[in-house]
Parts: structure tokens; C-alpha cells; sequence
């Protein structure tokens, strides 16, 4: 995301809505105000990727068999679908709706634990340094920009990143955004591994507590999102050592491969000698799943799955379940057909 982009955006929006603030104007103006601001909605979605998208014709609009097979299990009528794969050995990419945003929820966590091990690493903290758990206080919805929290008990920086991952705890995730000096170092993090389109907005105690302002389903905020295709680029490039060291990437790969959440999401319809490290993620009308699938012969699959709206949460872990075996399948044995029966 370009600053001088985003300033001339909003520059632009301001001069387009002014017309409609005289209220004696409003019908004379309003047909062509209405025009502006549409055209000024269309300028906004291109440049965030917000815009709400249509299923896509599978044969016409995917280049292989997986992409496409992927596309009819993502179709995504009864809410919005994102999902990127890299096969790490191989470049080779499949992604539907892989450039749309979608809430990071837990899932940005990663990002989290990566920045707090770059400080380690620069000898700022180490992993016995100790923070306080950050506890939400009771608050009505909306009532402060920042949720009220309180320090809980002090833990030592290796149990708050296990209990981050591990057991997705919000107030050990918000230790380690207050260590590492907030929500922007994190997204400063990301910006210097190149990963652009990752924005962590809030802290967990007030994402969690202003939760459901909007249906992600029908509805795209930029607030607290990422892209399927930024999250396996975050995946990508923490397992092959891009930005961490071995000792630290293996801090947060062990956690991933402990993950005790979503055992009905990526790793439900696995075979029982695939390793799975992943990271899930789950907030109103929304559940997903990131993470790194590798096959008993040592390939590896980076996958970003999210899921909104397909009615309940058992019936987006399903869609999610059926997506990941479904990649998994499709690049360990291309050979295989891909009908509706094998999930």
C-alpha cells in the first residue's frame, strides 16, 4: 500500500462527496454526486482489493485442473472464500480470490511471534524475559478507541509465544504486541519482509470486543486484514529462512506444529503421516485456517484458507478441511480426479 496513493484516494473522496453536504442541492445534484462517489467506491476497491466478487466461470477463468477443482470448492455464494497455496519446492501457485482481504483474526499471530523473535535476535529481549499477560477489563462495544486491559500475571516470552500459537490466547498475544511496542511494529515487521498487503489495525482485546460491527461475508474492512496470497507469502518465507534465523524460526514452527485449535479445519481430512503446522483463526461469521502441510517425502505446501459466511461455524471448518486435502491431493498426486466424492 503506497501513503501517496492512499492520500490521493481520500483527497479525491472529500472533493467527491462535497457536493452532496448542501441539503437544497440534493436532488439537482444527486444523480451525478451518486455517479462520483460510485466511480470513487471503484477507485477504492482497486487499490485495496475490496471490491465483492462474483463466483467465476471454473473452466474460463482457472489455468489447471487444481485451480479449478479449488474454485468450485471455494465457490463462494453463500459467502466470501480466499485461498492461496505455494508449492514451496516448486513456485507453483493456485490461488482463488488469492488478492482479496480478509480478517486476519488469530491467524495474524504469526506476524506477531515473528516480530517479538527479530528483537530477540537483535538482543533487545530474550525468551526467558518476562512480560505481564494483558487481561481485557469489561467494556461496552465502541465505548474507547483502545479496549481496557489490566497486567496479569508475568510469563516467561518462549510460554507466551507457545500459549499465543498453541492455544491462540489473546491476552499472551497482547503481551507480545506491547513488547514489541504495538500494532505498527508488527506491521512494520511485515512491511521490511516485503509483505504488503497486512494490516493488524487493533489490539486482540479490542478486535475481539468491537467484533461483529460488520458481516465479512458481504462486507470487506480493511481494518485488521490481509490477503490469502500475503499470509503464504509470510508462511513461504519464514520456513525458508528469509528473515529469521533456524533457531528462531524453530521457536515458532514447533509452536505451529502443537497448534491445539482447529483440529476440524486443515488437518481434519489429512493423512495420518502429514505434518501439519498451521495457525487458526475465527471471529463473527468468519473462521480460518494459515499454515504449512508437508508430505512424508519432505514437500511443502504454504496454505492461507478464509472462509466467511456457509451458514455455521462447523460448515466453514468443513469447507476449509475439504480446500486443504483438496491442495494437498492436488499437488502430491496430480494424477488423481477431482470430483465431490473424495471429500
Amino acid at each position: 500500500m503506497k501513503t501517496g496513493s492512499l492520500a490521493s484516494i481520500f483527497t479525491s473522496a472529500a472533493l467527491l462527496l462535497a457536493p452532496l453536504a448542501p441539503a437544497h442541492a440534493e436532488d439537482q445534484n444527486f444523480e451525478g454526486a451518486f455517479a462520483q462517489v460510485q466511480s470513487f467506491e471503484g477507485a477504492f476497491d482497486r487499490q485495496f482489493g475490496t471490491e465483492i466478487r462474483s463466483p467465476r466461470d471454473y473452466n474460463a477463468d482457472y489455468g489447471s485442473t487444481l485451480e479449478r477443482r479449488i474454485a468450485q470448492l471455494a465457490d463462494g455464494s453463500r459467502g466470501r472464500i480466499g485461498v492461496a497455496a505455494l508449492d514451496l519446492s516448486t513456485g507453483e501457485q493456485v490461488t482463488v480470490l488469492g488478492d482479496q482481504r480478509f480478517p486476519m483474526a488469530s491467524t495474524s499471530k504469526i506476524a506477531v511471534a515473528a516480530a517479538f523473535m527479530e528483537m530477540v535476535e537483535q538482543g533487545k529481549y530474550s525468551l526467558t524475559s518476562e512480560f505481564p499477560l494483558m487481561l481485557p477489563v469489561r467494556s461496552q462495544r465502541f465505548s474507547t478507541a483502545v479496549a481496557p486491559v489490566r497486567r496479569g500475571d508475568h510469563m516467561q516470552a518462549l510460554q507466551l509465544i507457545d500459549l499465543m500459537i498453541t492455544r491462540s490466547s489473546n491476552p499472551a498475544t497482547d503481551a507480545l504486541i506491547a513488547a514489541v511496542g504495538g500494532v505498527e511494529a508488527v506491521n512494520d515487521w511485515a512491511r521490511r519482509a516485503g509483505i504488503e498487503e497486512f494490516n493488524l489495525t487493533r489490539d486482540i482485546a479490542t478486535l475481539v470486543r468491537d467484533d461483529g460491527e460488520f458481516d465479512p461475508a458481504v462486507h470487506i474492512d480493511v481494518r485488521d486484514s490481509s490477503t490469502p496470497m500475503a499470509m503464504v507469502e509470510l508462511l513461504s518465507g519464514l520456513y525458508q529462512g528469509r528473515w529469521l534465523s533456524a533457531e528462531s524460526r524453530a521457536v515458532i514452527i514447533d509452536a505451529m506444529e502443537r497448534c491445539r485449535t482447529g483440529t476440524r479445519r486443515i488437518p481434519a481430512l489429512m493423512p495420518d503421516d502429514v505434518m501439519v503446522a498451521h495457525k487458526t483463526g475465527s471471529l463473527n461469521n468468519t473462521s480460518s485456517d494459515i499454515g504449512v502441510i508437508t508430505a512424508p517425502d519432505g514437500r511443502s505446501i504454504a496454505v492461507a484458507i478464509y472462509v466467511t459466511g456457509q451458514g455455521t461455524r462447523s460448515n466453514r471448518e468443513a469447507r476449509i478441511a475439504q480446500i486443504a486435502r483438496a491442495i494437498y491431493d492436488g499437488y502430491t498426486e496430480p494424477q488423481r480426479v477431482y470430483t465431490s466424492a473424495n471429500y
